[in-house]
């Protein structure tokens, strides 16, 4: 029996969720399985991937075939470069204590350049949220200026008005109490 590490699919249209499985090959995509060992999001960034480590590392060191998509999973977690380490434990190649040392250093990187992902996402989201209050506070302030400038013509033309009748009467005036003082 030809066993395969394969993906079953679950969630709704447009957000799949997935189950990682050891099936036969012959059997449907979501049909009959053998043994879940574990499950891929990848609607979240950067994507959740749970997984058995030991339980698919027995699987694979048994001769489970894993799918494309699965490869690159099981690369990803670190299945596949142990069972390389493995290989060359058995080979003679290595020492168990060099494997497990190297196997290690291999899991840190890893884990820090996760790390160093998330927080440039995290960095970024900042970033872009700074920017969008930022343009969003600009067109407030935009908004406001067009206001003000919208209702101030409107009280300067009309004080302007209101001003010019009073500015040529008191010019008037004068010219009237000097013709008055002159007649007398």
């Amino acid at each position: 029996m030809a066993t395969k590490i394969r993906l079953q699919r679950f969630g709704k249209k447009g957000k799949p969720f997935f189950h990682v499985v050891v099936a036969d090959s012959r059997s449907p995509r979501d049909g009959k399985f053998i043994e879940r060992l574990g499950s891929y999001n990848p609607n979240t960034n950067p994507a959740t991937i749970e997984i058995n480590f030991e339980k698919t590392l027995d699987w694979v060191n048994k001769g489970a075939e894993p799918t494309d998509t699965c490869r690159a999973i099981l690369s990803y977690k670190g299945v596949l470069y142990k069972k390389h380490l493995e290989g060359g434990v058995k080979k003679g190649a290595l020492t168990a204590e060099q494997a497990d040392a190297k196997f290690a250093e291999w899991l840190s990187a890893k884990d820090s350049k996760i790390e160093g992902k998330k927080d440039g996402l995290t960095k970024s989201k900042d970033e872009v949220k700074k920017a969008a209050l930022a343009a969003e506070a600009k067109k407030n302030a935009d908004r406001a200026a067009a206001l003000a400038i919208k209702n101030a013509p409107v009280e300067e033309e009309v004080a302007v008005e209101e001003e010019a009748p009073v500015a040529e009467a008191e010019t008037e005036a004068p010219a009237t109490e000097e013709n008055t003082e002159e007649q007398a």
